[in-house]
């Protein structure tokens, strides 16, 4: 007899239409299906009955969190379940002496970094949104920190998954490195739950630096300001974040945020150093490059209000432009290029959106060479809006970038991954196929095996 979903699974079944319905819709402007049901799990052995019921019955699973994925990672295109993993966020254990915490995937990046800041430690892994770690493994997040500590991959020691057959696996050790087989923890890490559920992660923390401080730069046009940050990175500065933004986005900042910065191109700066004497030194040295590119204005910031208040106004740059553009959708592209090409990535941008008459804003990660395009959208311009985005990942290939810097390959981005992988999508479905024969987890997203 077919086990029901009220036979195996503590949590039971979701099956109210207004809660599926919840689920068709993300930011990519993209509609999924409505979705059979949602399973909240509150633990690993919640998320292996489900796993095992699923298998029995034929039914697909799409493990989901905060939901902040911006790719179409998480629409449902038939029949799934969608396994709500946002319930399980125990900090199971802070190790201060070996900086690490185990973790439950539903546990956010600002719950996290709220709980080890008594140690004077930190998470650093910061994609803005208040995301949960388990997602973030699973797109591989990174983020305004990535120039220093990286992403995801770098900060995350070992997990526990589950994979199709129900089986809890440990992948990677408590250990800073190792040479002990496959390496089939990163395996998992930027799969966007295609290959299991992740129930478990130990993570690194970092200490507090023992001075930081801030600067926002201004300069008279791309050029300049990426100039400047590759000099930065080049003279081995101790720079923590480096953020661009393009002229467009200071002027949506202005008109959200009360005015106060000059209409051009900026970069937004984080530097660490041992002391305060030597926090000004290196404030100087930033301040001196910028200045070498034609610097137009600069605001530093030393103590930690002034710093929160700097870098709230970088992070505030999405609901800006949103607040700019009443009743619109956007589209947000996330393409990384080599350091030499990201000026012309955001020149590239700006006219390929004049030519299909839309709007766009840069901005990105420049420290590590992604370029974020924002381009509000109607109901009469997103075929435009979808061919900018298009047209901007054709040109990250040709020139040996990729089309994805953090944001993950989902339905918006999976038809491109032939063209930056060639022959080695062989071998992905291949590693598809040997973990998840039924294709259970979240199928059609990121390749089809």
């Amino acid at each position: 007899m077919t086990p029901t979903p009220a036979d195996v699974l503590a949590p039971g079944i979701d099956t109210r239409l207004s809660v599926r319905e919840g689920f068709t819709r993300d930011e990519t402007g993209l509609r999924g299906r409505v979705p059979r049901g949602v399973v909240r799990a509150r633990s690993t052995a919640d998320v292996v009955a489900c796993v095992r019921w699923a298998a029995a019955v034929g039914v697909p699973v799409i493990p989901v969190g905060a939901r902040t994925s911006l790719e179409g990672h998480l629409l449902p295109l038939g029949d799934e379940v969608m396994l709500d993993v946002s319930a399980m966020s125990e900090i199971i254990r802070v190790d201060q002496s070996d900086f690490v915490a185990v973790v439950q995937p539903g546990v956010t990046r600002r719950q996290l970094s709220a709980a080890v800041s008594p140690y004077g430690l930190h998470f650093p892994v910061d994609p803005g949104a208040d995301a949960t770690l388990g997602g973030m493994a699973a797109t591989n997040a990174s983020g305004t920190t990535s120039v220093r500590y990286g992403g995801m991959r770098r900060n995350v020691l070992s997990l526990t998954v589950v994979t199709a057959d129900g089986t809890v696996h440990r992948l990677g050790r408590q250990v800073a490195k190792t040479s002990s087989g496959y390496d089939l923890k990163d395996l998992f890490i930027g799969s966007g739950g295609t290959l299991g559920v992740i129930t478990e992660l130990t993570v690194r923390l970092h200490p507090v630096p023992d001075s930081q401080g801030s600067v926002r730069l201004s300069f008279p046009d791309v050029e300049a300001a990426v100039d400047a940050a590759t000099d930065l990175i080049g003279t081995a500065a101790p720079v923590s974040r480096l953020e661009f933004v393009d002229a467009a986005a200071t002027s949506a900042l202005n008109g959200f945020c009360g005015g106060g910065l000059p209409p051009s191109p900026a970069l937004f700066v984080d530097v660490e150093a041992t002391s305060s004497a030597a926090l000004v030194d290196v404030l100087d040295g930033v301040e001196a490059i910028a200045r070498d590119h034609g610097l137009l204005d600069g605001c530093r910031a030393q103590s930690a209000a002034d710093r929160t208040a700097l870098w709230d106004m970088r992070h505030r740059l999405f609901p800006a432009i949103k607040a700019a553009h009443p009743g619109h959708g956007f589209l947000v592209t996330d393409t990384a290029v080599a350091y030499s090409r990201i000026a012309e990535a955001v020149a590239r941008a700006h006219r390929v959106a004049d030519e299909l008459g839309v709007h766009v804003t840069t901005a990105g990660h420049i420290g590590d060479g992604n370029v974020h395009a924002v381009v509000p959208y109607s109901g009469a311009t997103f075929d435009r809006a979808r061919r900018f985005s298009d047209r901007m990942v054709e040109h990250a290939l040709s020139v040996g970038g990729t089309a994805t810097g953090e944001h993950g390959i989902g339905l918006a981005k999976k038809r491109y991954l032939a063209d930056e992988h060639g022959s080695a999508c062989v071998l992905m479905a291949a590693v598809k196929t040997a973990l998840d024969p039924q294709n259970l987890f979240n199928p059609g997203k990121v390749l089809d095996p």
